[in-house]
């Protein structure tokens, strides 16, 4: 039987495989070194919640809700964030893989991304007006239709952004980024 909501606590080297998580909500809580890969995590709210070196690769996360959540040192491939509940959706990443995952129309204000790999990341129509990309790979990653609108990508690397097809007023580029705003041109740029 499920309980309604755990807070305040700290979970620790878990395979949620094996066990399951018994609530509905998790609030202040802390999960480190967990396991939750290919684990179910549809329709379950977590609130200011910290993931610390947890592995989430391929969960499902129909209807889950992320409200204030920090992921740092996470294992986060092929996650669908697009199918999370958007309402109050808030979350940042620091030290994570989030290689092949996908944030399709998500509304992403003010994200941060700091120190992340997003292989092949899909951003197709996110809004991510004033997210910062700190010192993050962005090779493959797909952004077309997105806003990204005074989003800070100084420091970040390897992405391909076409300006013709994306919103880029007041975003923030270095000098080493301009062939990933040129790439669409087919020109050389040495």
């Amino acid at each position: 039987m499920q309980n309604d909501s755990k807070y305040d606590t700290v979970f620790e080297k878990i395979d949620f495989n094996i066990n399951k998580l018994d609530a509905k909500k998790y609030e202040g809580c802390t999960f480190s070194e967990c396991i939750f890969q290919h684990c179910n995590l549809s329709n379950i709210v977590f609130t200011d919640c910290r993931f610390v070196d947890c592995d989430l690769s391929l969960a499902t996360l129909a209807e889950a809700a992320f409200h204030e959540v920090e992921f740092c040192t996470c294992k986060l491939l092929g996650l669908h964030f697009d199918q999370c509940n958007d309402f109050i959706f808030s979350v940042k990443f620091k030290d994570c893989v989030l290689n092949l995952s996908s944030f399709y129309e998500v509304k992403m204000k003010k994200t941060l991304f700091s120190n992340c790999t997003l292989h092949e990341t899909d951003f197709e129509s996110t809004i991510l007006t004033e997210a910062i990309f700190h010192e993050c790979d962005l090779t493959g990653a797909v952004f077309e239709n997105t806003n990204l609108e005074k989003a800070d990508f100084r420091s970040a690397y390897n992405f391909t952004i076409n300006p013709e097809t994306n919103r880029i007023t007041n975003a923030k580029f270095s000098l080493h980024g301009l062939p990933g705003l040129l790439a669409h041109h087919k020109i050389v740029i040495e």
